[in-house]
């Protein structure tokens, strides 16, 4: 078979106008992307978004109304989820609680009737990289909810395929143990190169471990990008409130200013001549700066409500002059000696990067 132009360039996964429905629910919505060969990407999103149902269409295990599927160059948009040669890692192990560690990690070499020679030395392989020499003799009751998710990526990897697909893997291990095996994952997939495409609703792993991110919201692509791109250069309203904790102020925008409460401005969007526009302003806590005057149409009275000490961070809960409305700020340790702050005390708030959206519902909030 000719290669295709897609996998001549590097391309593993294809998502072609892809679109899912459930009765008279779209669960997913005209969604495309790629992933390049070797690439680690999340697909990221709140419950509900889609996501999972777009891995499980890669994989087979459902198909599509509309849209298609290529792995590596071939189309796979019809082709049986056993002959896709995709490897899947889901949330809760799903392992074979009559079987060992060995016999779950060679099953897939098993039913493939592979020599039993090669089999062992696959495992033998397997048990190392995934750092569980010595348990292959255990079942799966035996380990830990981290040890029984490296024999489920184990187990995934054994036939060697040719894209990684893994939905919400650690969302079952507490959070001490998803922060370890998500650092684990990172090293694994430098080690070893697969093409992975990974299923989370949590933010902070998205930001720590893919090399691009995927963001979905109601069977939607927001927005694709790298950690940094889709964190400091939000396109939608709804990318800069889902990724990473951030401030949204509800504002009125005329004449090239923003408006909050009575009297409060910094430089805005300008909607038109003696036009006005209800705005929301998303600002992160760690592009605040606190201090005693103003300086400048960015700066903002204000008042301090609340002092959090948090080791070498200080969360500070301040109140906006003449609004309803408040800002957590994070402050350095050292900056936060340097002012010397109380509750209660008169400030001024330097906004040093606003992000400005028309007023909608779609923002995220918990």
């Amino acid at each position: 078979m000719a290669e295709s132009p897609a996998a001549a360039a590097g391309v593993s996964i294809i998502v072609r106008r892809l679109t899912k429905r459930f009765g008279a629910f779209t669960a997913v919505d005209d969604v495309s992307f790629e992933v390049e060969a070797g690439e680690l990407v999340a697909l990221l999103g709140p419950s509900g978004s889609g996501k999972s149902t777009v891995l499980r269409v890669i994989a087979g295990i459902e198909q599509p109304d509309v849209g298609e599927v290529i792995l590596t160059g071939e189309t796979a948009t019809h082709t049986p989820p056993r002959d896709r040669n995709v490897g899947f890692v889901f949330q809760h192990y799903a392992l074979f609680r009559h079987m060992t560690v060995l016999e779950n990690i060679a099953f897939a070499l098993v039913v493939r009737r592979r020599p039993k020679r090669e089999v062992r030395a696959r495992v033998d392989e397997l048990l190392r990289l995934v750092q569980l020499q010595g348990l292959e003799r255990r079942m799966p009751s035996q380990l830990s909810g981290g040890q029984r998710q490296r024999v489920a990526l184990a187990r995934a990897l054994a036939a060697r395929p040719r894209v990684l697909l893994l939905d919400e893997p650690f969302g079952a291990l507490d959070a001490k143990v998803r922060a370890d095996l998500r650092n684990w994952l990172r090293r694994l997939h430098t080690e070893v190169g697969v093409t992975s495409l990974f299923v989370t609703h949590d933010q902070e792993e998205a930001l720590a471990i893919a090399d691009r991110i995927v963001l979905m919201n109601r069977g939607r692509v927001e927005q694709i990008g790298t950690a940094r791109e889709v964190y400091e250069r939000p396109r939608t309203a709804f990318a800069a409130s889902f990724l990473g904790p951030v401030n949204v102020l509800r504002g009125v925008a005329r004449r090239g200013s923003v408006w909050f409460g009575d009297g409060l401005e910094v430089r805005g969007p300008d909607p038109g001549a003696g036009e006005e526009q209800v705005v929301h302003a998303y600002v992160r806590p760690h592009e605040i700066d606190v201090a005693r005057e103003g300086n400048g149409r960015h700066a903002i009275p204000a008042r301090v409500h609340r002092l959090l000490v948090l080791g070498p961070e200080v969360k500070v809960e301040a109140a906006l002059a003449g609004s309803t409305q408040t800002v957590d700020v994070s402050l350095s340790r050292e900056r936060a000696d340097e002012l010397g702050l109380a509750e209660g005390e008169a400030v001024h708030l330097h906004l040093r990067d606003i992000k400005i959206f028309p007023d909608s519902a779609d923002h995220y909030s918990i």
